[in-house]
């Protein structure tokens, strides 16, 4: 009984020692990131476009990364949702339990979860070759709507197959279609929205590779899908090459941006998931 007891104490003492690990680990990370990034934050710096010298140390912002950021975030984001709901809705409802095509599509989902985004960004680059296309906003939004397609479709099939059984039988017992059942459905899976939503944004707006290939880069806001787009990502990579210290320094102010929104992202994803839990049925 004491050895047993000892034994808790020591694994309660290592499942400590990793939590502190981690944090310690995140703290380290913000630390590094605010005290380079915050003293270069100025309104100037988020409001404004890159001037001439802008990449020599002198005037000038980085609105066009922001905004070619939140341009593809939220176009991939609303893409990813309007593609991967009717797919998870069709393996969980429409399709038999232990069906073989739910199965390989689950396994088809679950490989390209871990292809990485460079493969993604390099499979796009190619396709638009073959076709004439020249880097774009229209890239950058399609290379990363197929990057968090699969976080979509299987963080929202794990909430999916959680659906009690009985709920689905009970609604068809009404006579409710299959397709009404999906609205049913929908009220059960919206925390396993908002969680996908949460994780895709956060891989979406921190990949670089993918849309270095598809996007390109420009000291311009797009006008137009046509045009390219500058993202932070590459704005942190382009200015942290640079001998220049002052646009180093400004590279980590970038960095720090991209932080903050995904911190209040997450922030917001949190209270949006524990607000939808309040609907499921257990």
């Amino acid at each position: 009984m004491k050895l047993l007891f000892i034994e808790e104490k020591i694994v309660n003492m290592l499942m400590i020692l990793a939590t502190l690990i981690v944090f310690g680990f995140f703290a380290s990370i913000i630390w590094t990131i605010a005290k380079t990034g915050f003293p270069p934050l100025t309104w100037e710096m988020i409001s404004r476009l890159p001037g001439g010298g802008f990449y020599l140390g002198k005037e000038g912002g980085i609105l066009n990364a922001i905004a070619g950021s939140l341009m593809i975030v939220f176009a991939s984001t609303l893409l990813g949702l309007i593609i991967s709901i009717p797919i998870v809705f069709y393996i969980n409802i429409y399709l038999k339990k232990g069906s073989r095509l739910a199965y390989f599509t689950r396994l088809s989902f679950d490989v390209l979860f871990g292809v990485p985004s460079i493969v993604y960004g390099a499979f796009a680059f190619t396709v638009m070759i073959f076709f004439g296309l020249k880097t774009s906003l229209l890239g950058g939004i399609v290379v990363i709507t197929l990057l968090i397609i699969p976080i979509f479709v299987r963080s929202m099939d794990e909430v999916a197959r959680s659906i009690s059984k009985e709920l689905l039988d009970a609604s068809y017992s009404l006579g409710a279609t299959k397709l009404e059942t999906c609205k049913v459905a929908i009220r059960q899976i919206a925390p396993g929205i908002a969680t996908a939503t949460l994780l895709s944004v956060g891989r979406a707006i921190g990949d670089a590779a993918g849309v270095m290939f598809t996007a390109g880069f420009t000291d311009n806001i797009p006008q137009s899908l046509n045009q390219p787009a500058a993202t932070l990502p590459l704005s942190v990579f382009f200015q942290l090459s640079s001998p220049i210290p002052e646009v180093r320094e400004r590279a980590y102010t970038a960095a720090l941006l991209l932080t903050i929104i995904v911190l209040v992202l997450s922030i917001a994803g949190r209270l949006i998931t524990s607000r939808f839990s309040k609907n499921r049925i257990r």
